[in-house]
Parts: C-alpha cells; sequence; structure tokens
C-alpha cells in the first residue's frame, strides 16, 4: 500500500551528509519526495511509496549517518498524493 509521511529530523543533522544519505536509501527503495533543511537546524523530508519501505527509511532517519545526532523525530502521516517523481536534495 502506497504511503506519504512527512519527518522532521532534530539534533545534530546539518553538515554531516544527512540529506545525501537520506536520498541515497530513497533512491535505493524507489521513495519518492524531498529533503531540506530548515533554518533551526533541522531537517524535513516528505516520502512517498510503499508503506514498508517509508517504515525502513524512518529507522534510518532515527539514528542518520556516522557523524550525525538524533535527538528526535516526528512522523506525520498525510494523505498520498503521488506528487513527486523524484526523490530530491532542495536546497531554498
Amino acid at each position: 500500500m502506497n504511503k506519504r509521511v512527512k519527518v522532521y529530523i532534530i539534533g545534530a543533522v546539518q553538515g554531516v551528509f544527512f540529506r545525501a544519505n537520506i536520498k541515497q536509501l530513497a533512491d535505493k527503495l524507489n521513495l519518492k519526495g524531498y529533503a531540506k533543511n530548515l533554518p533551526d537546524g533541522s531537517i524535513e523530508a516528505v516520502f512517498e511509496g510503499d508503506e514498508k519501505k517509508i517504515l525502513e527509511i524512518i529507522n534510518f532517519c532515527k539514528k542518520g549517518p556516522k557523524h550525525a545526532k538524533v535527538n528526535n523525530i516526528k512522523v506525520i502521516n498525510e494523505e498520498f498524493k503521488c506528487e513527486y517523481t523524484q526523490f530530491e536534495i532542495s536546497y531554498d
């Protein structure tokens, strides 16, 4: 079943290739969406795709890459929209 979630990753998560690692895993899992840095130092990500694969990437987000320190993540279930054609890193 397809699903869509918005995830906020809080902690020392910027400047440690977190978004690049998320993109690499999302591409491998065929998930669509985006990841972007927020001004408060956290990361926002949206994932669309297979529910089991989304659970896999959420588990990755809970720990992150080697030098990340994740303090908390917030997962918000959203209505599946099939809005994205690929997974992108947003730089806005």
